[in-house]
């Protein structure tokens, strides 16, 4: 295993007409997630690539993903940067595709990838100096593992996808051998306060759930290699929905199997956070201006939906702006 760091960065453009046109056809008699919600654009990537310079400038090569379209401030020339179109690596029979499962099932597909990645959604941002360490130990992915309850959201479908990545898990592991097998990995105490959700879900039998920050993930190549061997049916499944779906499973089952295995090691969960985009948003500003956290997740959704989108939007540019105010050599 190479000692190379590679970052994978998904991106989608909700205004261009070409995508969609592709979308809206698609869309027909389709009962998958297709909220526009899940596709508009903050205008914010030049941060995550800004981020990126200063403070990961020891990153091997990020693969920016997109189904075509690009920033038209993006420098495609950048020697670290490896664009791709999901049909550069995606199986044909899955093409075009709409879900984010998809798009993320297929990683250990992307030519020259590294043996050990992070995966970023685009909302995700790294916001102060971070060493390899904090991504990769001892070759292994930095993790928390920390048992939860199962919540399920039937409304977005996310706790329905959840409970399927559990069933491959609990079908395949037992819950008192994998922890007796790593039991300071299970009870480190970098976890803190998150030790007590652990202790409470010990008596029960089955994995009921397992603590998700929404940040980036780290992973082995071989994870995902190993996994597509072994659940083949239920990812080529998966792969075959347009748009998000409660059949699905996602990328967080390749991270369980990494947990479940010890196949990690562990660190301080206060290493970021992730906050809800509402209508009132000066916990996540001040976040960014007081860089509180190495990495933050802004995560757009629907439970309070924003009534003044573009003046949020504007908010979240001018603090950005405050702590990277300098352009990347990825923009032109």
């Amino acid at each position: 295993m190479t000692d190379k760091i590679d970052f994978i960065l998904t991106w989608v453009d909700g205004s261009d007409p070409d995508w969609q046109n592709e979308k809206r056809y698609f869309t027909k008699d389709n009962s998958g997630d297709n909220r526009d919600i899940r596709f508009r654009d903050w205008d914010n990537l030049q941060y995550w690539f800004r981020g990126i310079e200063k403070f990961t400038p020891w990153v091997n090569t990020i693969h920016f993903i997109t189904w075509g379209h690009l920033p038209s401030w993006l420098d495609k020339d950048h020697p670290k940067l490896n664009i791709i179109n999901h049909k550069d690596y995606i199986p044909e029979k899955y093409l075009p595709t709409f879900s984010s499962h998809v798009i993320e099932l297929n990683f250990h597909r992307i030519e020259g990838l590294a043996d050990r990645f992070v995966y970023f959604n685009d909302d995700t941002f790294i916001i102060k100096e971070m060493n390899e360490s904090d991504f990769f130990l001892q070759g292994l992915p930095r993790d928390i593992a920390v048992l939860m309850p199962s919540i399920n959201n039937f409304r977005n479908s996310t706790g329905t996808i959840v409970s399927n990545n559990m069933e491959i898990i609990n079908t395949t592991y037992d819950k008192n051998k994998v922890i007796k097998k790593n039991l300071s990995k299970w009870f480190h105490l970098s976890y803190r306060k998150y030790l007590i959700s652990t202790l409470l879900m010990i008596p029960y039998k089955n994995f009921a759930g397992f603590l998700n920050q929404h940040l980036p993930n780290s992973f082995l190549k071989k994870t995902y290699e190993e996994l597509w061997d072994s659940e083949y049916e239920v990812l080529d499944k998966t792969c075959h929905n347009k748009f998000r779906d409660g059949r699905d499973v996602n990328q967080w089952l390749f991270r369980y199997k990494q947990l479940v295995e010890g196949k990690f090691i562990p660190r301080n969960p206060n290493i970021g956070r992730t906050y809800n985009l509402t209508n009132d948003n000066d916990d996540i500003l001040n976040a960014i201006k007081n860089q509180k956290y190495k990495m933050i997740c802004i995560n757009d959704n629907d439970k309070d939906p924003i009534k003044n989108f573009e003046k949020e939007k504007d908010l979240l540019i001018e603090v950005f702006q405050q702590i990277l105010p300098e352009k990347s050599l990825f923009e032109l």
